[in-house]
């Protein structure tokens, strides 16, 4: 799949607000048990069908990779932002951080037996999906899983100069069913979801949503 034009905009923004961002949400799993379950379910099941590799698409400064390395997988993390991999692996050198994209991640069918995306889908355009959701089908083996975590909502949200940074993104909120509906049409049925309210630390301003599939 080649690489569509908004993502040089994706990229400057998260190369923007690395550190800041990195700083601000190093430890953001510790409050939230609920996010942790998903995770740790998502991180038995691999186990549980073999195990092998898990990338965590979008990874940012490496803290979902690191929390799944320790759950007993064998993750690794993939991000458009260079500055977020420097920032990985800075912070998790035991750890591999690699450039990349959804998108366009030039591997062979099969080769993954899990992949998370927390929080990455959010700045795929609805049109995208169906394409992005196809190559996660591509790439994963047969039973193999895909975790996905965003915002719940029917209308983007602009974000404008965050944390001070002269930069801003659109991120794309969703409802589960319609999300749920692209995963079984691209063969990734969900197999359990979770909703829940905004954290009351004042993090989050949106519902959030967990979607597990599996790869028929």
């Amino acid at each position: 799949m080649t690489q569509p034009d908004h993502l040089s905009g994706i990229r400057t923004f998260y190369d923007a607000v690395a550190v800041d961002y990195a700083a601000r949400f190093h430890d953001e799993l510790d409050a939230k048990p609920l996010d942790r379950a998903m995770l740790t379910a998502f991180a038995e099941l691999v186990r549980h069908a073999g195990g092998g590799p898990v990338a965590d698409l979008g990874c940012g400064p490496g803290r979902v990779t690191a929390h799944l390395q320790g759950l007993g997988l064998s993750a690794h993390g993939v991000d458009l932002s260079p500055e977020m991999v420097a920032l990985a692996r800075r912070t998790h050198p035991g750890l591999r951080f690699e450039e990349g994209t959804m998108t366009d991640l030039d591997r062979p069918d099969g080769t993954l037996s899990g992949i998370v995306t927390w929080h990455s889908i959010i700045h795929t355009p609805d049109d995208l999906l169906p394409q992005l959701f196809a190559e996660f089908h591509r790439l994963l083996v047969t039973g193999g899983h895909a975790l996905f975590a965003f915002q719940i909502g029917d209308e983007p949200i602009y974000l404008d100069r965050p944390l001070g940074h002269k930069v801003s993104l659109d991120f794309h909120r969703r409802q589960p069913e319609f999300v749920a509906e692209l995963l079984a049409e691209a063969g990734l049925p969900v197999q359990a979801r979770l909703s829940r309210e905004p954290d009351d630390r004042g993090m989050e301003t949106t519902p959030q949503a967990f979607l597990l599939s599996r790869k028929e």
